[in-house]
C-alpha cells in the first residue's frame, strides 16, 4: 500500500498538482441497544476506502472511492486533478497552506480491553439488566440502555513526504430512565444525556462507568421530577455541573473558535462566530480565573489522536488565558490569515474516508481552578445547582443561548434544598463567562465525550471531547421551561 500511495502521489504532481495527500481509512463499529428489559438494536458497520486532496493552479479538487487497488486510485487521482483544475477558474484567491515538516510515525490509542473481543451476549446482558432494573421503579416507563464501540486505522501520506499510521479505539455507553405521569414526563440519565459518555478506550471504560450501580438513584431523581416544583424565575447564582458545563464549553467557547466559522465558510450551514479577527489576542472571554485549552493529547480524550488528517502533530493550544481570549483553532489553510508564522495547530479532520478535512474541535478543555463543589454550594446564600442537559439552544454566532436540564435543586444559605424540574437559564456568552467566579479543582475534573459534533456541507459528525469540573457563575437569569 505504502508504494501504490506513493505512486499515486507522483502521478498527481506529475499532472500539475502542487500538493496532494491521500488518507486511507478502515472502521468498524458496533452500536448496542436495549428498552424495557429486552433487546432492541444490534448494528455492526464496517467501511474501507480512501479519500486523495489535491492543490492545483490555487484551488483544492477532492475524490474518493471504497475500491482500494492501483486502476481505482489512479482514476480517482486524475479525478480529483481535474476537479480542482475546474475550480480554479471560479476561485477567490489561492489556497496558501501553512508549512508542516512531514514525518513517518505510527499512533495507538491506549486501551486494555478490546470491546469488540468482549462477547456480544455479555455486553447486551449488562443492558438488559440495566433496563430491567431501571423500569422496575416507581413510575418509571421507559428504561433504555446504550453501548456504541469504534475501531478506526488511518493511514496519512502526501507529496512533502508524510507518512503516518494510526490506530484509535473508542467505547462509551449510557441508560437513561424516563419517568411518565397523566401531566407529565420527566427523564434522568447516566452518565450523560443522549447515550452517556465516550472516550478514546476500550471496554475497561464501560465497566468504569458501573452502570447498575446507578440505575437505583436514577430510577428515584426521574420519579421525584414528576412531583417536584417548576424552577422559579429569577436572577441568581449559578452552579453547572461538570456534564452540562462540557456542552456549555462546547456550544459557547467550541464552536466559536473555529477559524473558518469566524472566516464565514460555515455561514450557510452553522452560522459564523462573535469572535471576529479583531479580537484575537485583544478581547475579554471571562473572569482571570477562566482557562481555556484545545488539546488533543489528553489520554482518554475523545478528540485525541496522534496526527490530525493534515498530518499535523496533536497538540494543546491555549484558546482562553487567564479570561483573555488567545487563539482560534487552525488548519494549514487558515492559520496564514493569523500571520506569517502562524502554524496549524492540528484540527483538520474528516468524518470518513469519503469526506474532506475541516477545522474541527479536540479536546476543549476549562481547565480546572482551586474551589470544590461542596465548597461552591457552601459558599452561595441562595441559588440553583443544574446537571445533566436535555435541551439547548444558541444563536448563529454563539453568543446568545439557553439551556434546560434535567435536573436542579435550589440552594438556601449554603445547602442544597428542593428539586424543581425543568430548570432553564439564558446568557450571553462573554458576560456569563465574565461571571465565573469558581471552578471546580484538579480532583473533580473529568472528560466527557460527544460522538455527534455536526458541521459541515455535506454534513460531517465527528467525535469531540471537554474537560470540565463544575464551575459557579453569578447573576444568570434562570426560568421553569
Amino acid at each position: 500500500m505504502k508504494d501504490l500511495i506513493g505512486d499515486v502521489l507522483d502521478m498527481v504532481k506529475s499532472q500539475g498538482a502542487s500538493y496532494g495527500d491521500v488518507r486511507v481509512l478502515r472502521r468498524r463499529s458496533e452500536a448496542l441497544e436495549a428498552k424495557n428489559g429486552k433487546p432492541e438494536t444490534i448494528a455492526a458497520t464496517e467501511t474501507e476506502g480512501f479519500g486523495l486532496r489535491v492543490l492545483v493552479d490555487g484551488a483544492w479538487g477532492f475524490a474518493a472511492s471504497s475500491h482500494l487497488n492501483r486502476e481505482e486510485m489512479e482514476r480517482v487521482a486524475a479525478q480529483a486533478v481535474a476537479i480542482a483544475r475546474a475550480s480554479a477558474r471560479f476561485k477567490a484567491h489561492d489556497v496558501q497552506l501553512a508549512p508542516q515538516d512531514p514525518r513517518e510515525d505510527t499512533w495507538a490509542s491506549e486501551f486494555e480491553e478490546n470491546p469488540f473481543e468482549v462477547p456480544l451476549e455479555e455486553r447486551m446482558d449488562l443492558l438488559v439488566r440495566a433496563t430491567q432494573e431501571l423500569q422496575a421503579g416507581e413510575g418509571i416507563k421507559v428504561a433504555e440502555g446504550f453501548l456504541q464501540f469504534w475501531d478506526t486505522e488511518k493511514t496519512f501520506a502526501s507529496t512533502e513526504g508524510a507518512y503516518l499510521q494510526q490506530k484509535i479505539v473508542e467505547s462509551g455507553g449510557g441508560v437513561v430512565a424516563t419517568a411518565v405521569s397523566e401531566d407529565d414526563i420527566q427523564t434522568r440519565s447516566y452518565p450523560n444525556s443522549f447515550r452517556g459518555n465516550f472516550a478514546t478506550a476500550g471496554y475497561e471504560y464501560i465497566r468504569g462507568l458501573d452502570l447498575l450501580a446507578h440505575v437505583p438513584r436514577l430510577a428515584s431523581e426521574a420519579a421525584q421530577l414528576l412531583t417536584a416544583q417548576v424552577c422559579p424565575t429569577k436572577e441568581t447564582t449559578l452552579i453547572i455541573g461538570p456534564s452540562q458545563l462540557a456542552l456549555q464549553v462546547h456550544e459557547s467557547c467550541g464552536h466559536p473558535i473555529e477559524l473558518d466559522r469566524v472566516l464565514g465558510q460555515e455561514a450557510s450551514y452553522a452560522g459564523m462566530s462573535f469572535l471576529t479577527l479583531e479580537k484575537y489576542n485583544d478581547f475579554t472571554y471571562g473572569s482571570p480565573i477562566v482557562n481555556i485549552v484545545a488539546d488533543a493529547t489528553v489520554p482518554g480524550g475523545l478528540g485525541s489522536f496522534g496526527y490530525d488528517d493534515e498530518g499535523v502533530p496533536a497538540q494543546c493550544t491555549d484558546i482562553v488565558k487567564e479570561g483573555q481570549f488567545v487563539g482560534y483553532l487552525t488548519n494549514r489553510e487558515t492559520a496564514p490569515v493569523l500571520g506569517p508564522e502562524a502554524r496549524s495547530n492540528g484540527t483538520a479532520r474528516a468524518e470518513s474516508w469519503n469526506n474532506i478535512p475541516i477545522i474541527r474541535m479536540t479536546n476543549i478543555n476549562l481547565l480546572p481552578g482551586d474551589s470544590s463543589l461542596e465548597e461552591m454550594i457552601a459558599g452561595t446564600e441562595e441559588g440553583l445547582f443544574v446537571e445533566t442537559n436535555r435541551s439547548w439552544s444558541i444563536d448563529d454566532r454563539r453568543t446568545n443561548f439557553q439551556f434546560t436540564t434535567e435536573w436542579g435543586r435550589l440552594i438556601k444559605n449554603g445547602k442544597l434544598g428542593a428539586v424543581v424540574k425543568n430548570p432553564t437559564y439564558t446568557g450571553k456568552t462573554p458576560v456569563f463567562w465574565g461571571n465565573c467566579d469558581a471552578i471546580g479543582n484538579e480532583s473533580e475534573w473529568r472528560m466527557w465525550g460527544t460522538p455527534n459534533c455536526g458541521k459541515g456541507q455535506p454534513g460531517q459528525t465527528m467525535h469531540v471531547g471537554h474537560g470540565t469540573a463544575a464551575a459557579r457563575f453569578r447573576k444568570v437569569n434562570i426560568q421553569g421551561a
